[in-house]
């Protein structure tokens, strides 16, 4: 298909295409008293629509947002995982940890809980300092695997309609986790490399990094979100990062509500969320795992915590993806004001843009 950039409004017609679809799912969703199974299978099977809206957003991202966007998402994802894994936060991370448990101890607060699960981790399935080699990255929802670029990454790009061949085919709902490897992690990167296409399962705690890029928000039932964040902990390696960009392009603190509701119900997985970011059009979250079992949620947290506004009003606004991209500067007055407007906000204090 022809690139439509030298037409009035391109990007505007682009975005339809992407705007539509996840309003019709939305509709359909509504329409069919919540049946998102439904719902998912009739859309998994629309490859015509799949395939437009593959193309609309490579051509969104490649042609209108990295080049108006300096500091764009993917730069965002490859610093905070160099910043996390190469250049400190990762250990500052975990001294906070030992801090804390410490504390919790002394003052009798908990037990030394912390045995267990020192006892159940291993060299396979957690994440030791110093970190070498390629960090495995799983980019859900990739469309053309931008990770490829840097060499830092063993980047395997999966999405339900791949935009290019070397992204996989898979249903990340539907995948199937399978038991751990538990080899040496040069095995693990020939069996990342060496996958059959589609990916209908993948092996349990096996990444340093997930990544939900603009995907969250895709889905039309806050469960579907839940499940995908269930997946990520499971196939994340315990310390491994979980990466997610969703669109707002609300002042910075309009949706703080529900900022902290993702918080609380992400966390409850068995993350802690590291770091937040709020630029012109995007969330920015990073959350690693720091158990290595996912923990019962209660009836007070749960899968309706991922809600985002357009689950009650289609009216809210997705501009992401038509507005051009203004160069953010991630302004740290207007994260620091972030912070205090959250409840319950304790970041971790490695990461500063």
């Amino acid at each position: 298909m022809a690139c439509a950039c030298s037409q009035e409004g391109c990007q505007e017609k682009t975005s339809q295409v992407v705007k539509g679809v996840h309003a019709k799912l939305r509709k359909k969703f509504r329409e069919a008293d919540g049946d998102f199974k439904k719902i998912w299978a009739e859309h998994c099977h629309d490859e015509a629509g799949l395939g437009e809206y593959a193309y609309a957003m490579q051509h969104l991202a490649v042609d209108h947002w990295s080049t108006k966007h300096q500091d764009d998402r993917i730069k965002w994802c490859y610093r905070t995982c160099m910043d996390y894994f190469k250049y400190g936060g990762m250990d500052k991370a975990l001294a906070k940890d030992r801090r804390r448990q410490q504390h919790d101890f002394t003052n009798g607060i908990t037990e030394q809980k912390s045995l267990s699960q020192v006892e159940q981790s291993n060299k396979y399935n957690t994440i030791s300092l110093p970190v070498t080699g390629q960090l495995r990255l799983l980019d859900v929802g990739s469309c053309f695997n931008p990770f490829l670029e840097y060499k830092e990454f063993l980047s395997v790009g999966i999405d339900l309609s791949p935009a290019v061949e070397t992204v996989y085919r898979c249903d990340f709902l539907n995948l199937q986790i399978q038991e751990p490897l538990q080899v040496a992690p040069d095995t693990v990167e020939t069996y990342m490399r060496t996958l059959k296409n589609p990916v209908e399962r993948l092996p349990k705690e096996s990444f340093h990094v997930v990544v939900f890029s603009l995907l969250l928000s895709y889905f039309p039932s806050p469960y579907q979100r839940w499940i995908c964040c269930q997946k990520a902990h499971e196939l994340l390696q315990l310390n491994g990062l979980l990466l997610i960009v969703t669109p707002d392009s609300s002042h910075q603190n309009k949706h703080a509500k529900m900022v902290t509701s993702w918080k609380e119900g992400i966390e409850a997985l068995g993350f802690k969320r590291c770091t937040y970011v709020k630029d012109t059009h995007l969330h920015y979250m990073a959350f690693r795992k720091v158990k290595l079992k996912q923990p019962r949620y209660t009836l007070d947290v749960g899968p309706d915590n991922l809600y985002i506004p357009q689950d009650f009003s289609e009216e809210s606004d997705e501009s992401v993806f038509c507005d051009s991209f203004n160069a953010s500067k991630f302004d740290n007055d207007d994260v620091s004001d972030t912070f205090n407007e959250l409840p319950g906000g304790d970041e971790e204090e490695w990461f500063l843009i």
